[in-house]
């Protein structure tokens, strides 16, 4: 009798193991993920402009260069930010552009009605920007003012930016205000959530509209990308009118946004929570794969070749703000709970890199999902920037397939797969595999099998906590980083490790 339930206790060990299994195909590779999909956002809300990234002026006892922060820029450079969406977010349709140039004591001040009724001098406009992003070594992306702005408004700015000088009266007017040469700015945004904010437009309404500001967007020879004002959520309707309606020689991509919440009317908080609330934010962060996977199918239909690319340039988890902060301002702390959201929706992205080719974390610093924290001449990165900059080594590199079947991370009568991963093949070879395991509770064995490919040696990091409600402080900054993982045994094809709960691995196999 005790051999028969040992044995029965050991076959159900092995069945539960054998569901962690992955099938990496390492000759199968084909499609390039972009390095745009670790792209991010600044709006100006709260203090990721104004706190975060600005310091005003040189007098500033912070170290900058002509009010950047160097601390900033430092930490943003190890994370390899690609791309960097501007000014807004519902800001970006009450936003006009010459109102954030020339002499900084001559610019016109506004009410900032979006995020807190709060003054915005417009001391940091789109000189200030762009300049920025040189100096980050990002991709600037820019957001037109479609809802209270005019095609005029948007081709000047178009001008402004990238016509060379003596060509019309903008480049005359950005040398007069110091700046020579053109930024060669590509990506370009026809308004912000058109379908709210951006002006409450309907899909045929907001189509026409963006065939007319495109139209007037001529940047000469010089070829720029034109992103549409795209859905929230499952509005696949939205999706369907614009690439039916619009010609897609008009149209580069469409976006998309997705926040992982709970509930508009109680979002929870974002250190505090409990399981139950954390099982409700990974159901709404996995989301993310279905939606990618139905946006995609009904672009498929009128663009086989998909040359129209899916922009998620809003994406994140959203929670009440802390306790004390000014409620419009957007400022919540980052737990392990952000490192799985992170993690997940990365993996979605790297598996759909044939379609998605630019995402944006919303935001960048001090706002919702920050990669960054800061506070006086403090600053801290958070467990979301350490992922990011795990997964940087994705950037550009040839995505490989995988299949997964996996356990499930269970809550009463709800179930999740506890496992997520992606890979990639960089150019020199190297492979990288991308693993997270949501799991609150359960460590899971993972094995994966390999087709295609000898691999000698592997290395890893991983990211874990003691609790999945840590987070970094300013009085504890490093509580949470990577550290070495050696812990993953490699044999001919196969690969096997332990992922402990709630972790994210990142493998190099050469």
């Amino acid at each position: 009798m005790k051999k028969l339930l040992l044995s029965i206790s050991l076959l159900v060990s092995l069945a539960s193991i054998a569901q962690n299994e992955i099938v990496l195909q390492s000759d199968k590779g084909k499609d390039i993920i972009s390095k745009n999909i670790y792209g991010h956002f600044a709006e100006h809300l709260g203090h990721c402009i104004y706190g975060g990234f600005y310091v005003g002026d040189n007098n500033s006892k912070i170290a900058n260069t002509n009010g950047v922060r160097l601390d900033v820029i430092a930490a943003l450079k190890k994370l390899k930010v690609p791309v960097l969406r501007w000014p807004g977010g519902c800001f970006a349709d009450t936003y006009h552009w010459k109102d954030g140039i020339g002499a900084k004591d001559k610019r016109p001040s506004m009410l900032n009605v979006w995020w807190g009724n709060v003054k915005e001098d417009n001391s940091f406009g789109t000189n200030e920007f762009l300049n920025m992003c040189e100096l980050l070594g990002a991709e600037p992306y820019l957001s037109g003012n479609v809802g209270s702005g005019s095609p005029q408004e948007l081709s000047d700015w178009v001008k402004y930016v990238n016509h060379p000088n003596g060509s019309s009266p903008m480049p005359d007017l950005r040398l007069q205000n110091g700046r020579p040469n053109p930024w060669h700015v590509k990506y370009w945004g026809i308004g912000n959530e058109a379908w709210g904010c951006g002006g409450n437009m309907k899909p045929e309404y907001y189509a026409n509209v963006y065939r007319q500001y495109a139209t007037f967007m001529n940047n000469g020879n010089e070829k720029i990308y034109r992103i549409a004002s795209g859905a929230s959520d499952a509005d696949y309707n939205w999706t369907e009118v614009l690439m039916r309606d619009i010609p897609h020689n008009m149209l580069d991509a469409v976006a998309l946004h997705h926040y992982s919440i709970i509930s508009w009317a109680k979002k929870g908080p974002s250190t505090n929570f409990t399981e139950e609330e954390y099982f409700s934010i990974m159901q709404s962060a996995l989301q993310m794969n279905e939606l990618v996977e139905k946006h995609s199918a009904i672009m498929d239909k009128y663009d086989p070749k998909k040359k129209v690319a899916l922009v998620v340039d809003e994406w994140g988890g959203w929670y009440e703000v802390e306790p004390g902060s000014n409620p419009a301002f957007l400022f919540q702390q980052n737990t392990m709970r952000d490192a799985m959201i992170a993690g997940t929706t990365l993996n979605i992205f790297n598996n759909h890199c044939d379609r998605v080719r630019m995402a944006n974390l919303a935001q960048i610093i001090n706002v919702l999902q920050s990669v960054i924290l800061t506070k006086e001449e403090k600053i801290l990165l958070t467990p979301t920037y350490h992922v990011m900059e795990m997964y940087n080594v994705h950037q550009d590199a040839t995505m490989l397939p995988i299949t997964l079947n996996c356990n499930d991370y269970t809550m009463g009568k709800e179930k999740l797969k506890a496992i997520s991963a992606s890979a990639s093949m960089d150019k020199n070879g190297v492979t990288h595999i991308s693993l997270v395991n949501i799991d609150a509770n359960k460590e899971q064995e993972v094995n994966i099998n390999i087709n295609g490919a000898n691999y000698t040696s592997v290395t890893g990091r991983i990211l874990t906590s003691d609790k999945l409600q840590d987070y970094n402080s300013f009085e504890n900054p490093n509580k949470i980083k990577p550290v070495i993982f050696n812990q993953a045994i490699l044999s001919k094809n196969s690969l096997k490790l332990k992922m402990p709960p709630f972790s994210v691995i990142v493998l190099e196999l050469k």
